[in-house]
């Protein structure tokens, strides 16, 4: 494969298009996989890469919602083997370092320095332009391409039945919305749950909330259309969110005058974190997977996290990718994981761009690249 051109989708310069150009691949080092991508998942975070908001090197190939069959590997890769099927997952933890000892893969010393400098193992890049110029690896993925190059512990086998448009969403919203729920939050039995906001990720919430037995699932949004679909992955209750409605008094009569056990911020709007504290019962726990501004100054009322609160942040639903992408392959495959009502666009390569504008006005959950078929 070394020296032949694929198609990937390049950001050159922030705030301009994806290029679509003609790539080739350094010789595979000794702990690359090399995939041969099937479909692609658009995820925000690869639009803030787009905008700025998202800092990364460039030139680089965006997306990190893949799924693939394995091509070749390198000489020292044991865990998978060509012909297999995978799924991309962007905290390759090495499980040797400060952070993987400490349960934190998702800070893992090895993986954190590459994903800033668009590198793979060793700080260097595989993937090359027609002259010869290096082309960066979005956070160890790079899926917006015929062919990806991963590090060993990035590439996940799961079921050949798992269809590859659907298996590429385990990547990113998946597992950050149901590993939230069920490994972050740790929802439990008959526990009250709030969801704010139901975009991908609010959605997955609420589906791990459903997966784990919980009771009272209430989603909330400003959009019908979202709440309808909210309603379809487990919710049992939503809520419209409207201009100066008091959000948290409509969930704390929904759940016995207490608030919620748990509160899941997920839209990324400043005010909705203060109402996500304000639904939660005192010793509940207030989850933030949302993002907005990094330099922007948060406030919360002291009084609304007295109480035994607890606030976490979760990224990528506590990371344990391995075990998690074949767990949540099977509950698709059994009817108990909800993957087909996610995708609402299904688009080739070259038709990325009109696809992120729809991501960007909030009109798709997800759309989706299929490459091959």
């Amino acid at each position: 494969m070394a020296g032949s051109p694929f198609r990937a989708a390049v950001l050159r310069e922030v705030g301009a298009p994806l290029s679509i150009e003609r790539l080739t691949l350094a010789p595979l080092e000794p702990n690359d996989v090399l995939i041969r991508v099937h479909a692609a998942g658009l995820c925000h975070t690869d639009r803030e890469a787009m905008t700025g908001a998202f800092a990364v090197p460039v030139p680089v190939v965006l997306g990190h919602e893949g799924a693939g069959v394995v091509e070749a590997v390198g000489s020292a890769v044991q865990r998978v083997k060509p012909g297999q099927r995978v799924v991309c997952t962007i905290y390759a933890a090495c499980g040797q370092c400060y952070y993987c000892r400490h349960d934190q893969p998702m800070l893992c010393e090895l993986v954190v320095p590459n994903h800033r400098a668009a590198t793979l193992s060793a700080g260097r890049k595989r993937l090359r332009a027609a002259d010869g110029e290096e082309v960066g690896h979005f956070l160890s993925v790079s899926s917006f391409a015929e062919y990806a190059v991963v590090p060993e512990a990035a590439a996940i086998p799961v079921p050949d039945a798992m269809p590859f448009d659907r298996a590429c969403l385990l990547g990113c919203s998946v597992i950050t919305g149901v590993g939230a729920a069920l490994r972050v939050a740790k929802v439990g039995l008959g526990d009250s749950v709030v969801v704010v906001g139901c975009g991908p990720v609010g959605l997955n919430v609420v589906q791990g909330a459903r997966l784990a037995g919980a009771g009272a699932i209430v989603a909330v949004d400003r959009r019908a259309d979202k709440l309808e679909r909210a309603r379809k992955f487990g919710a049992t209750h939503t809520i419209l969110a409207e201009e100066g409605m008091n959000v948290a008094e409509q969930i704390r009569a929904l759940t016995g005058g207490r608030g919620a056990d748990h509160a899941f911020e997920a839209a990324g709007v400043v005010g909705s974190l203060q109402d996500s504290v304000d639904a939660t019962r005192p010793g509940g726990s207030v989850t933030i997977l949302g993002k907005t501004d990094p330099n922007r100054l948060i406030e919360l009322r002291f009084g609304s996290i007295t109480g035994e609160r607890r606030i976490l942040r979760s990224s990528l639903g506590g990371a344990r990718a391995a075990d998690d992408f074949p767990a949540y392959a099977h509950a698709y495959l059994d009817g108990r994981l909800c993957l087909d009502e996610l995708i609402d666009r299904r688009l080739p390569l070259e038709a990325i761009n009109d696809a992120f504008e729809e991501v960007e006005r909030g009109d798709v959950i997800r759309a989706v690249v299929v490459m091959h078929e």
